[in-house]
């Protein structure tokens, strides 16, 4: 079974839960949720966790250098699954520049999936590592922040940092 290695983080205000595995980083959590959210991640992944504080902390360092401005980007190997479709558009959603947005019909369009913006709406959801693969960078069509699996305010408060006024 696979492990995964995590820690709570507290920086910038934010508690967040990180988790890792052998070869990158595997889960982002919510601002101020516990343990649970993990936990439930986990048994859907079917993988075992482990509390360690010295695995984590690499990546831990680098989410601290970019929820206090320090840096742009992650430079973070990352661990992450799931279907063909939600690849994608994880992957169009790494395209996304830091300071700037995109719909979620901009990404339908970028995967070549026009009609999809649904599916693609849940696979942003989906998304297992918040900040790193940038799903704040997905506002709706009107310009109005949607939803977040972090919550509205988590995803306002990143979208200030990166200083977009959405």
């Amino acid at each position: 079974m696979k492990r995964i290695f995590y820690n709570r983080l507290d920086v910038a205000g934010m508690a967040i839960y990180v988790g890792v595995s052998e070869r990158g980083l595997a889960f982002v959590g919510s601002d101020g949720v516990d343990l649970s959210e993990l936990e439930n991640w986990s048994e859907r992944m079917r993988v075992e966790l482990m509390a360690d504080v010295a695995k984590v902390r690499p990546y831990a360092d680098g989410i601290e250098a970019y929820l206090t401005g320090v840096q742009r980007d992650f430079g973070l190997p990352v661990d992450i699954s799931g279907t063909p479709f939600q690849e994608a558009v994880w992957q169009a959603l790494l395209a996304i520049p830091y300071g700037e947005t995109r719909t979620y019909s901009e990404i339908a369009n970028l995967i070549g999936k026009p009609k999809a913006v649904r599916a693609v709406g849940t696979a942003v959801g989906a998304n297992p590592v918040l900040m790193v693969v940038p799903c704040h960078r997905v506002i709706g069509k009107n310009g109005k922040i949607t939803g977040y699996r972090g919550g509205i305010a988590m995803k306002e408060r990143l979208l200030q940092l990166e200083t977009i006024r959405a």
